[in-house]
């Protein structure tokens, strides 16, 4: 791996952080945090073109508030019928980024569209419970209510049965392994594959740097203390499988494809939690971008190593339907 990313992707990691609230430095609180990154600029490119978008609130954990959640619908092409019925298509949960602690339905808006209008897959994007006013495992069961809900509306929602996906990333990455695993425990919902984005896998206190701290790592280590200490507060289980599914046993879970950045915090244990999974007779796959740093995947407009991340992952979630595969090209023109 070089030493720093090349001196463009240092440039962009220059301006994401002229916009980015500095957790655990100069901003301490979660609502500040929060303020500041909406207060940013707008995504200055036009967002991926969808058959529709609808938002809607469904049930929540018994005792809980309803989950706010948007589903994102691929363009048909032609009116189904009886010679011609519907096309078999995935059905993605998907769950964001941001610590557990910030992010949204909206900062994630151009990466769900993506993936639906790509992989022609429903996308169901998850707005759960975020830390410190709702700490762990308020976001874990939110995101397994949320797999729940889906697996039980996959006709409505024009999907295949066996085509349920769990997908997210950094933190909504964490959240994906997790519902996976209580999927498996619980007995349902049945999963195809999980789709887990740089995932956060061990929320153990890190020693050390990890990798991370350096030129080209926007991720940092005081973010990621800032980031767990608000999700656990002072007595969260941190070792707890679904705080550190790298801890869990991993037999008998879904296939897995797991993207990875060399200049991220969380690369090592990525990587670890892929190879843990194989050991445990997973299938995996993975896509590892050296000179990436976290949170790349969500500019494919602007890196080379986006758009590969992201094609790979059209490409599997699309697998899942059986028989069918897209290349990812193409787009709507309505949504």
């Amino acid at each position: 791996m070089p030493s720093e990313p090349a001196p463009d992707v240092l440039a962009l990691i220059d301006a994401i952080n002229a916009h980015f609230p500095d957790v655990g430095g100069t901003v301490t609180d979660a609502a500040e945090a929060r303020r500041i990154l909406a207060a940013g600029p707008a995504w200055p490119f036009e967002p991926p073109r969808v058959g529709s978008v609808e938002d809607r609130a469904i049930p929540g954990p018994e005792g809980a508030p309803e989950i706010p959640v948007r589903i994102y619908r691929p363009e048909v092409e032609a009116e189904p019928s009886e010679a011609q019925p519907p096309t078999p298509r995935p059905t993605v949960v998907f769950y964001h980024g941001g610590g557990w602690v910030i992010g949204g339905l909206d900062t994630h808006d151009p990466i769900a569209r993506a993936l639906c209008r790509d992989a022609g897959a429903v996308v169901v994007s998850v707005d759960y419970r975020l830390a410190p006013e709702a700490r762990f495992p308020a976001a874990v069961d939110d995101a397994y209510a949320a797999l729940c809900w889906a697996g039980g509306h996959v006709g409505e929602l024009g999907g295949d049965p066996g085509a349920l996906v769990a997908a997210g990333d950094s933190a909504g990455g964490n959240l994906a392994a997790v519902a996976a695993l209580i999927a498996r425990d619980r007995g349902g919902p049945a999963l195809a594959l999980q789709v887990l984005v740089y995932p956060a896998t061990d929320a153990r206190p890190r020693v050390g740097t990890h990798g991370g701290g350096g030129a080209g790592h926007f991720l940092t280590p005081a973010h990621g203390r800032w980031f767990d200490e608000q999700y656990f507060g002072p007595d969260g289980d941190r070792a707890h499988p679904h705080a550190s599914p790298l801890l869990a046993d991993l037999h008998g879970l879904p296939a897995a494809h797991i993207v990875t950045a060399g200049f991220d915090l969380l690369c090592e244990e990525g990587r670890a939690y892929a190879a843990k999974l194989n050991e445990s007779g997973v299938s995996v796959t993975e896509g590892h971008y050296p000179g990436m740093f976290h949170g790349f995947f969500g500019f494919p407009e602007l890196l080379p190593d986006a758009r590969a991340a992201q094609q790979r992952v059209v490409e599997v979630i699309a697998l899942t339907v059986s028989g069918r595969k897209k290349s990812g090209e193409g787009g709507g023109r309505t949504g």
